[in-house]
């Protein structure tokens, strides 16, 4: 099947990708730290303004497999993809209303810095780095492999070897993006992009709906019409359909995005950009906001995807839908397309090519981040500002390498467990780590490594036995069959057992242990909850 894009745009779209390339990356060159200074390094000395660190949050928040992902899940599945983008919505409002503010007083550059603040030590801190790499990975593989298959899409080019010379290339220039640009020089390339998605998205959504006459009932009909499945299709059921329990299942799966997606590291590293916590709670009204905006764009244009050419001809693009938006933006132009919705089309294309870099390059940055600052750097005691950030520079290549060859090697398969194994181990590890070390008086050392290590290890026995890695024609192994869980992400059993953990872990820790805990948080309380004293060093 041919993607329906014109040679034309092809070329445009070609000479815009390796036009933003050199663009972005001169950018990070011009705003990246120009001495040895971690705290430019690490957060940009906080000097982005609550508006322009709000985009960079809900740049670093949306990532490739949101937009196309979340988008294919609505125009495949209708109301079940309205309710999952949605949820990613409320997951950046419990970011905002719970942990944003203590976050930024009790951390400095990373998680483990958050984590430290009340029980120091190298094995918190190496924990916490091994949690973070172990969330993030995943995800960088699903977005390092999505941008073979994405340019090969627009392209029109099928070859196996263009599509993994794609991910080398692309791979090093996020490595470069991460380890030149540092926090300043990811946080301009998450802006560029928010404007770009935001500008590009409103005006495809907009075209569709003068294509309905304004109204979103026609474009609702129309796209239930084309569905296959009829009235369903605005009803909740047809994404869990073949579950054994399809209304639990989706409770799992919403559970999961809410209380994972506000807490991925790359996320929540944005908090310690913020230089106060008005300022942060101002970046977070703002990313918020734009958040929502988006996720009425998705809305519409997945709709509006289905209701132009039908879930069949989506499917069989790609049995994930992933290509859904793009072909809804280039479903709303009609078939006689001018040389200025070609222009339209490829900003379009342009803003999902920059998602793809963006998103990775922040995942990068988060993960050559914890390791160089909690682990090398918690090995010597005095570590001078020089050596940090070339380790930091050098753990930048460690974590992007090794992404690189694995993406490779996923690229054929279905990515949407990888996915959800992201989101899962930030709600079943991360979120009652977090949760208790920032609020809990009596949270132990134990408490917090049983936490960590057994939300971790409980997501990895789990997730192989869900119908996304087998059982099903559109897992990642459809040949196999060992599907034992019941349903599609572990969340229902994991992110309960993750807060057990740390229960258990810190009563078996006794009460003496528990009331220097006691202790200890009081003397850091005021710094955690209402940001009292200032941040030290």
């Amino acid at each position: 099947m041919t993607n329906g894009f014109s040679g034309n745009a092809q070329a445009m779209s070609l000479v815009a990708f390796s036009a933003i390339a050199t663009i972005t990356l001169l950018l990070c060159v011009m705003t990246g730290p120009d001495r040895d200074d971690l705290d430019e390094f690490y957060t940009g000395y906080g000097s982005l303004s609550p508006m322009r660190n709000g985009l960079a949050i809900a740049g670093d928040y949306i990532s490739a497999a949101s937009v196309l992902g979340t988008g294919g899940v609505i125009a495949l599945c209708g109301y079940d993809g309205i309710v999952l983008a949605l949820s990613t919505t409320l997951s950046l409002l419990l970011l905002m209303f719970l942990l944003a503010e203590p976050l930024r007083n009790a951390g400095r550059f990373t998680m483990g810095d958050a984590l430290a603040r009340r029980m120091p030590g190298r094995a918190v801190r190496m924990t916490a780095c091994a949690v973070t790499i172990a969330a993030l990975l995943p995800l960088m593989l699903v977005q390092l492999a999505g941008t073979g298959q994405l340019l090969a899409f627009i392209l029109g080019f099928s070859g196996d070897s263009l599509k993994t010379g794609c991910i080398i290339g692309l791979g090093a220039l996020m490595i470069s993006y991460a380890a030149i640009g540092g926090m300043k020089g990811t946080a301009l390339i998450q802006m560029l992009k928010m404007v770009m998605l935001l500008g590009s998205g409103a005006v495809i959504a907009v075209l569709i709906l003068r294509r309905f006459d304004w109204d979103p009932g026609a474009l609702f009909s129309a796209a239930a019409a084309q569905s296959g499945v009829g009235s369903a299709f605005l009803h909740s059921g047809v994404e869990f359909a073949g579950s054994s329990n399809p209304r639990l299942d989706m409770i799992a799966s919403q559970l999961t995005v809410v209380i994972g997606g506000a807490c991925l590291p790359h996320v929540t590293m944005r908090m310690y950009t913020a230089s106060s916590a008005r300022q942060v709670r101002r970046s977070m009204s703002w990313a918020v906001s734009s958040v929502g905006v988006f996720v009425v764009i998705m809305t519409v244009v997945g709709f509006g995807a289905t209701a132009l050419i039908g879930r069949a001809v989506i499917a069989q693009a790609d049995p994930q839908g992933n290509t859904a938006y793009l072909l809804g933006s280039r479903a709303a132009f009609g078939p006689d397309v001018s040389t200025g919705e070609t222009f339209l089309f490829t900003t379009v294309t342009t803003a999902i090519f920059l998602t793809l870099l963006a998103s990775v390059a922040g995942m990068i940055l988060a993960c050559a981040n914890s390791l160089a600052h909690d682990v090398f750097a918690a090995r010597v005691q005095e570590m001078s500002p020089h050596r940090e950030m070339a380790l930091s520079r050098l753990s930048a290549l460690a974590v992007g390498i090794p992404a690189i060859l694995l993406a490779t090697l996923v690229q054929h398969r279905s990515l949407q467990p990888l996915v959800t194994l992201s989101f899962c181990l930030g709600a079943s590890a991360i979120a009652p780590a977090l949760v208790y070390s920032l609020f809990w008086r009596r949270y132990t050392r134990t408490g917090l490594l049983w936490t960590l290590i057994g939300g971790t290890v409980t997501v990895l026995l789990l997730m192989p036995g869900t119908n996304l890695v087998s059982g099903s024609p559109v897992a990642a192994f459809p040949d196999a069959d060992f599907n034992w869980f019941p349903f599609t992400t572990t969340g229902l059993v994991s992110i309960p057992l993750g807060f057990a953990f740390g229960w258990l872990g810190t009563v078996l820790s006794g009460r003496r242990a528990s009331e220097e805990q006691r202790h200890q948080y009081e003397a850091v309380e005021g710094w955690i909850l209402a940001g009292a004293v200032r941040r030290g060093t």
